[in-house]
């Protein structure tokens, strides 16, 4: 079962009702599976959920035991989720799952509206973010 935290920022709450109403239910997945990831982590503790950049955004403030993971839609439509482009979490994970998502360069994951983020794999990229500063 998904975690579906109630938002606690009324801006974040807004920010998701802005969105595309296709791109959003794709976004919401992609939110539930960052909180259930790290309750299921342990070192990672509460994760902050706040707006950077205008983009939900999900830090590791308690324990700083990761790097910032922000959702969006991109202008060309769909959603995304995004690490911050100086680390090696998206290089990484495409070395595991060369052919399997569309990439934006070594910051981003595309997806396209309607689409099902795939669980399971997207846990391991979620995982690798919230953990970024333990290796």
């Amino acid at each position: 079962m998904k975690a579906k935290p109630p938002f606690k920022d009324s801006d974040v709450d807004a920010r998701f009702a802005g969105f595309p109403a296709p791109a959003r239910a794709g976004l919401m997945e992609l939110r539930s599976l960052i909180f259930e990831t790290a309750a299921a982590t342990p070192d990672v503790g509460v994760i902050r959920e706040t707006l950077k950049w205008g983009q939900p955004a999900y830090l590791t403030e308690e324990s700083k035991s990761g790097s910032t993971i922000r959702l969006g839609a991109p202008k060309q439509g769909g959603f995304a989720i995004y690490t911050h482009c100086q680390t090696s979490i998206i290089s990484d994970f495409q070395s595991l799952f060369p052919n399997d998502f569309v990439y934006e360069g070594n910051r981003a994951i595309h997806f396209t509206n309607h689409q099902v983020p795939p669980s399971e794999p997207l846990r391991l990229l979620i995982l690798s973010a919230l953990t970024y500063h333990l290796r």
